[in-house]
C-alpha cells in the first residue's frame, strides 16, 4: 500500500480480463513460502509476495452481497491475492440443496468479479491441510457466524484454531435464499411473465389449465393497461381543453369589454350615432319646411312718368247685386263706354 494512498494494491495488472482458473498455467501458485501471522500480513509481508487469501462458497445467483464479501476479503491486507473456491453441483446438492445456476454458470460469474484473482473449480466442502498446502493459502476469509454443515457445528473451526481465519461482514437484506423466496412468493407473476415472453407451458412445468388461466390474466392486464392509457390520455385532453377554455373565456371577456365600450361610444346617451341622427333629422326638417317670407313687403316707389292705375269702378258690388236685369244691362253698357273713352 502506498503511504499517500490507502487503496490496496491489486496483484493482477489489469482488472478488465477475467480471472484464471486454478488449473490453468497463468495462476500464481507455486513457490514455497513461509507461514505468516495476521499481524505480519497487516503490517506488510517481510517477503516480496502478496498474501494469499482464500474465500469459498456456492455463489448461486451472484449478487451484491457476494461481491461485497469478496471485496472485503480482497482488502483485508495491503497486498493480497484472492483465490475463490466454488463448490460443484454434486457437493452443493448433497449438503445444501438444489441451485438455480449450474456449476459452469457459477464459475463464470466469479471469473468476472473485479476482486477475484483466481477461481478454484470443484472446491472441497471442508478445507483440509492438503488443500491449503496445495494452493499455498495463508488465510481463509468468511463471515464469523458458525457455519454448520456436513455433520459439523462449524466447518471453519479448525481454521480458526490454526489462526488462519479472518472474518468478513455479512450483507444484511440480500441473499440467494431471499431472491429464491421472492420468486416462489410471486410464482404466478413470473410464470405469466415468461409465458408472455414466448416460453412454453412445458418449459415452465405449467399445467394446461394454469396456462390458460395465466394467458387470460395476461389479456386482462393488457386491457387494464389500455384502459389506463385511455384514461390518462382523456385526462390530458380534458386538461388541455380546460386550459384553452380558460384562455378563450379570458379573451372573450377582454373582447366583450372592448365591444361594450365601443357600443356605448356609438349608441350611448351622448354617443356619436345620436349626434349624427340629430344632425340629419334637423337637415330633413329644414328641407321639408323652409323659412316663410315676411307677410308685408315694402312699397315700391312709383315712377313719376307713370300715371296712377285707374280705379276700376266698374267692378260689381258684391254686397249689393243688381235688383233687376235691366239695371244689370245698363251697368254693363256704361262700363263699355268708359273703356272706349280711355282708349
Amino acid at each position: 500500500m502506498d503511504k499517500d494512498n490507502c487503496t490496496p494494491k491489486f496483484s493482477r495488472k489489469t482488472l478488465t480480463a477475467p480471472a484464471p482458473f486454478a488449473d490453468e498455467s497463468s495462476c500464481q501458485c507455486q513457490a514455497p513460502h513461509e507461514k505468516l501471522t495476521i499481524a505480519q500480513a497487516r503490517l506488510g509481508t517481510p517477503v516480496d509476495r502478496p498474501v494469499r487469501v482464500y474465500a469459498d462458497g456456492i455463489f448461486d445467483l451472484f449478487h451484491s452481497g457476494h461481491a461485497r464479501a469478496l471485496m472485503q476479503a480482497k482488502t483485508l491486507f495491503p497486498n493480497s491475492y484472492l483465490l475463490v473456491g466454488v463448490c460443484s453441483d454434486d457437493l452443493t446438492h448433497k449438503f445444501k440443496g438444489f441451485t438455480v445456476m449450474n456449476e459452469a454458470e457459477r464459475y463464470e460469474a466469479l471469473r468476472h468479479c473485479r476482486y477475484v484473482d483466481e477461481v478454484i473449480r470443484d472446491a472441497p466442502w471442508t478445507l483440509t491441510p492438503e488443500f491449503l498446502e496445495k494452493h499455498k493459502i495463508d488465510f481463509v476469509a468468511h463471515d464469523d457466524i458458525p457455519y454448520s454443515s456436513a455433520g459439523s457445528d462449524d466447518v471453519y473451526k479448525h481454521i480458526k484454531e490454526a489462526g488462519m481465519f479472518v472474518p468478513t461482514q455479512r450483507t444484511e437484506g440480500i441473499s440467494t435464499s431471499d431472491i429464491i423466496t421472492r420468486i416462489v412468493r410471486d410464482y404466478d407473476v413470473y410464470a405469466r411473465r415468461n409465458l408472455q415472453r414466448g416460453y412454453t407451458a412445458k418449459e415452465l412445468n405449467v399445467s394446461f389449465i394454469n396456462e390458460k388461466k395465466y394467458r387470460f390474466q395476461n389479456q386482462v392486464d393488457k386491457m387494464k393497461e389500455k384502459v389506463k392509457n385511455v384514461e390518462e390520455r382523456s385526462k390530458e385532453f380534458v386538461n388541455r381543453v380546460e386550459e384553452k377554455s380558460h384562455d378563450l373565456i379570458q379573451k372573450w371577456e377582454e373582447k366583450s369589454r372592448e365591444f361594450i365600450g365601443n357600443f356605448l361610444e356609438l349608441f350611448g346617451p351622448d354617443g356619436a350615432w345620436k349626434q349624427m341622427f340629430q344632425e340629419r333629422s334637423s337637415r330633413m326638417l329644414q328641407a321639408l319646411s323652409p323659412k316663410q317670407s315676411p307677410v308685408s313687403s315694402p312699397t315700391r316707389s312709383r315712377s313719376p312718368s307713370r300715371s296712377p292705375s285707374p280705379t276700376f269702378s266698374w267692378l260689381p258690388n258684391k254686397t249689393s247685386p243688381p235688383s233687376s236685369p235691366k239695371a244689370a244691362s245698363a251697368s254693363i253698357s256704361s262700363m263699355s263706354e268708359g273703356d272706349e273713352d280711355e282708349k
